[in-house]
C-alpha cells in the first residue's frame, strides 16, 4: 500500500478515498485502449475521434484533421444519449467513441466516464496526441501566431534565430 506524501497540515487520506494512480488504473482496466495507428484506422472507418484538450493545448501542440472538439468539461453532456445537450451523433449506446488528450491520462478517465454513461465501446488513444504525432499520423499545427506578421512584413519578420 502506498503512503501519502508529507504535506503541511496533511493528516492522512480520508477513509475510503483513492489516489489518482488507483483511479486511473481502475479506469484503464475497463478500456481496450488503442494505439495511435489503431485509432486512425477506426476513425477512417467511422468512429468519432474526440479531442478533449483545452484550446490553449490545441493551439500550442496542433490538432488532428476531422477530430471533434469537445472539451473535457462538457464531454458527458455531449455524448449521453439521454442528454438534451447531446451531439447529433450521440444518440446510441454502441457508438465507438475514441477520446484523446495530450498524453493519454485525462482521456482514460474521460473514456471510463463515457462507459459509466453506458457507451460501452468508448476508449482512448494510448499516449494521446503526442503519440499520434510521433507515429506520423495526420496532424496540423501548432498554430504559428507570427505567420501573418511575417507575411505582411510586420515586426516579427525581423526575428532571426541562429
Amino acid at each position: 500500500m502506498r503512503t501519502a506524501l508529507a504535506c503541511p497540515g496533511h493528516t492522512g487520506a480520508p477513509a475510503g478515498s483513492r489516489g489518482i494512480d488507483e483511479i486511473l488504473a481502475e479506469a484503464r482496466s475497463r478500456l481496450r485502449r488503442l494505439e495511435p495507428e489503431e485509432a486512425h484506422i477506426a476513425y477512417r472507418r467511422g468512429a468519432p475521434l474526440v479531442d478533449i484538450r483545452p484550446a490553449a493545448q490545441r493551439a500550442a501542440n496542433g490538432e488532428i484533421p476531422g477530430a471533434l472538439i469537445v472539451e473535457r468539461n462538457v464531454l458527458e453532456w455531449r455524448f449521453d444519449p439521454r442528454s438534451a445537450a447531446r451531439l447529433p451523433i450521440a444518440g446510441r449506446y454502441d457508438l465507438p467513441v475514441i477520446v484523446f488528450c495530450q498524453e493519454g491520462y485525462t482521456s482514460s478517465l474521460a473514456a471510463a466516464a463515457l462507459q459509466d454513461l453506458g457507451l460501452h465501446r468508448a476508449t482512448d488513444v494510448a499516449g494521446g496526441f503526442a503519440a499520434w504525432r510521433l507515429a506520423g499520423l495526420p496532424a496540423f499545427g501548432p498554430a504559428d501566431v507570427y505567420a501573418s506578421l511575417r507575411a505582411s512584413g510586420g515586426a516579427a519578420s525581423a526575428v532571426r534565430i541562429h
